[in-house]
């Protein structure tokens, strides 16, 4: 009997009888039923608007608005810029850093609506913090490296000259201090050096030169590696060249400051000439 509820009038009414329980009469059965529409879902489960919204990584700008309604087939965008879709799930790209109201509106076949409203808060999101980059067996102690080990000169050396020296007086920190012949001869390096590209740094360090004869110390900033000293000069982001031989017991405190460029890694390279140096204490900060 429930499909009679679908029957316009009496006269239809009438009809459906006479068909089912009068064959012997001779009855026209055209009448229509007004069933529901295909893929209508009855009235209890009525439509429910729901979406999430997701920014961009690559531009602050742009967001992702994926449907997650039930039991709805129509869907009708108001992305809050003037902008509008009737696709199911949009994407959108702001003008600017602000608020905007995304109202989605959802229908079913039958033509029940619902409707939500959401606040998307447009803002730039802030910049990663700059990596700061540890400088390995700083001060030249043994026993520094991150797992206990090392002689204090392990993370220096290189292919591009004999391994630097050690020395225990005079020192500026700890009970070691980097001991460069005045051969000039020995050579220190250390690569990968992870900083954040296009950044302002400062290195400092201390030396010391004997009194005579005359000779100084000198620190590259490298970009990247460098595969022998022949590319020193193209790939160097600063240099400071230490004369100073007032006092041999006596540290100079440098400051150097560079800018990492499109570097993602940078090396240390020090080298001498003319007199025994010294060198100790090296780090690497923000400016």
């Amino acid at each position: 009997m429930t499909h009679l509820s679908y029957i316009k009038n009496s006269s239809k009414l009438v009809k459906a009888f006479l068909c089912l329980f009068a064959m012997t009469l001779t009855v026209s059965c055209d009448f229509e039923y007004e069933l529901p529409e295909a893929g209508s879902i009855a009235d209890m489960t009525a439509p429910l608007a729901s979406f999430s919204a997701s920014q961009s990584e690559d531009n602050y700008l742009s967001y992702s608005f994926s449907n997650l309604s039930s039991s709805a087939i129509n869907f009708e965008w108001d992305l809050g810029d003037g902008n509008t879709s009737t696709s199911k799930d949009v994407s959108n790209t702001y003008p600017s850093e602000g608020s905007y109201v995304v109202v989605l509106t959802v229908s079913d076949a039958l033509g029940a609506k619902n409707t939500i409203s959401k606040i998307v808060t447009v803002v730039k999101p802030p910049a990663p913090a700059a990596k700061v980059p540890s400088v390995l067996e700083a001060s030249f102690e043994d026993n520094s490296l991150p797992d206990g080990s090392g002689d204090g000169r392990d993370s220096w050396r290189n292919d591009f000259g004999g391994v630097i020296q050690i020395t225990s007086s005079p020192v500026q920190d700890g009970k070691q201090a980097a001991k460069f012949p005045s051969a000039g001869d020995r050579v220190a390096y250390q690569s990968g050096l992870e900083v954040t590209p296009n950044t302002d740094y400062v290195i400092t360090y201390y030396y010391t030169i004997k009194t005579s004869p005359e000779g100084s110390i000198t620190l590259n900033v490298l970009g990247g590696a460098i595969g022998s000293l022949s590319e020193v000069s193209s790939k160097s982001l600063a240099s400071h060249v230490g004369t100073d031989q007032t006092d041999a017991n006596t540290y100079v405190k440098v400051d150097l400051e560079f800018n990492s460029g499109a570097n993602e890694t940078i090396s240390l390279l020090i080298t001498n000439e003319g007199s025994e140096s010294r060198l100790d204490n090296v780090s690497i900060d923000l400016k």
